[in-house]
């Protein structure tokens, strides 16, 4: 191909001009076209690492499969009124909250002080890889932190607002979704827990069969190979999408000559067949002796000097440093870890709706994952944390919330009352003919 004659004729006498105009004409050419790559004032250089913080939206469960979904823009969420976070970031295996703030800009102030407001509820302390993490900026620097969104599931997520140049306050947000019950069944083929694995079982609900069954069968010796088990477990969808929460409504064991039963009732407690509860009651207090309360639970309570939202979720005793810590009911163990508000602290979930807690240890007894009897001492009390004195701080949660551990209706009897057996015996014979039919 012949270049064009007006190309020609401009390469000519660039190659005749002397070496000195030729050097001022590639710097002026290099200048222009620096200058057009820069952006502009308007267009501010948006922040990248590696891997991008920023994460693409998921696509839209309208979109099919293929089908290019349509992106959502800064104008759109403006136009909608809705302020889309600066930062998103998906928690990956390693990763802390500290390197977190730090690698983001966000700065380790603003993160102390979400943890001030996250001593109630110890939401960041359950974060988990692939969980994700919102930033909202602002301020006059336009990088201080005004909102962030914990987003553990569809279902539930734990925002923090900032309420005034030091404090924020926390709003959880859990949607209830649908909940699907599927039966699940598999036969013993080496331990217990590979066997519940290839079923379609989790660890966590491994860990909440054998905590139920402890008392009754010792999982390493006394199953065999053969051995069957049976599963009805339900599990929560938002807008058709699993979230991941469970839960695990009838359990049956067939070991050798006998069957083994576990049934979740309306009360959160499993019995068996015949109604009698597998867990002993609740202890209504966390130690022997009964201490005096020093600051009773109080969801509604604000700070008597800033006059801003600081509910109490749990209840203090005014216990001496190094006093024994019982577990109020038997459980399994799921974090034993400190915290810079909370001080050292202990999580057992009971099985079906119960949670307990207990803040400002000195000492842990425990492990994660240990099973642990109603009535076992599980560490020392302390004054860990940000307290003003030693006292223990003991929670309690049903169904996820906080309630009066000194009030709650909690099982206290042995066996499914009699005004509730008949509703008890027809949820039992439901629950078994799904079992039947599956197996």
């Amino acid at each position: 191909m012949r270049r064009n004659d007006t190309t020609d004729k401009l390469i000519q006498t660039f190659t005749r001009l002397p070496k000195v105009h030729k050097l001022a004409i590639a710097s002026v050419t290099l200048l222009v076209a620096a200058a057009l790559m820069m952006p502009k004032e308007h267009q501010p250089v948006p922040l990248v690492l590696d891997p991008p913080l920023v994460q693409p939206a998921a696509q839209d469960a309208d979109t099919s499969p293929g089908e290019e979904a349509p992106v959502a823009t800064a104008e759109d969420a403006a136009k909608a009124g809705i302020a889309l976070p600066d930062i998103e970031y998906q928690i990956r295996p390693g990763d802390t909250l500290s390197d977190i703030f730090n690698h983001l800009g966000v700065g380790q102030s603003a993160m102390y002080q979400v943890l001030e407001s996250d001593q109630e509820i110890l939401a960041l302390d359950t974060l988990q890889p692939g969980d994700t993490l919102r930033f909202w900026l602002g301020g006059d620097s336009g990088t201080e932190l005004e909102k962030l969104e914990l987003r553990f599931n569809l279902a539930h997520q734990v925002i923090f607002s900032r309420v005034d140049d030091s404090h924020f306050e926390f709003q959880k947000v859990d949607i209830p979704g649908t909940w699907q019950s599927e039966p699940l069944s598999g036969e013993i083929n080496g331990s217990f827990y590979v066997s519940a694995q290839k079923a379609g079982l989790s660890d966590a609900e491994i860990a909440r069969i054998a905590a139920l069954f402890k008392d009754k069968l010792n999982f390493a010796r006394d199953l065999r190979a053969g051995d069957r088990f049976q599963v009805v477990r339900q599990s929560q969808f938002v807008d058709g999408q699993a979230t991941g929460d469970t839960e695990l409504d009838a359990i049956r064991i067939f070991n050798r000559d006998k069957v083994l039963t576990a049934y979740l009732f309306s009360d959160g407690s499993y019995y068996d067949k015949d109604g009698d509860s597998l867990a002993r009651a609740f202890l209504r207090f966390p130690t022997a002796r009964h201490y005096r309360i020093s600051s009773p639970f109080d969801p509604h309570r604000h700070h008597p000097v800033t006059g801003r939202y600081a509910p109490h979720n749990g209840t203090d005793f005014a216990c001496p440093s190094g006093t024994a810590v019982l577990a109020t009911a038997d459980g399994v163990v799921t974090r034993v870890t400190n915290h810079p508000y909370a001080g050292k602290y202990i999580v057992i979930q009971h099985g079906g709706k119960y949670l307990s807690r207990y803040l400002h240890l000195s000492k842990s007894l425990v492990h994660k994952g240990q099973i642990v009897s109603r009535g076992q001492k599980i560490a020392l009390s302390g004054a860990t944390g940000r307290v003003t004195g030693p006292h223990l701080h003991y929670e309690l949660h049903i169904n996820g919330h906080p309630v009066n551990p000194m009030t709650a209706k909690i099982p206290m009897a042995a066996s499914v009352d009699s005004k509730d057996r008949p509703a008890f015996m027809a949820e039992v014979k439901k629950l078994e003919a799904q079992m039947d039919n599956a197996s």
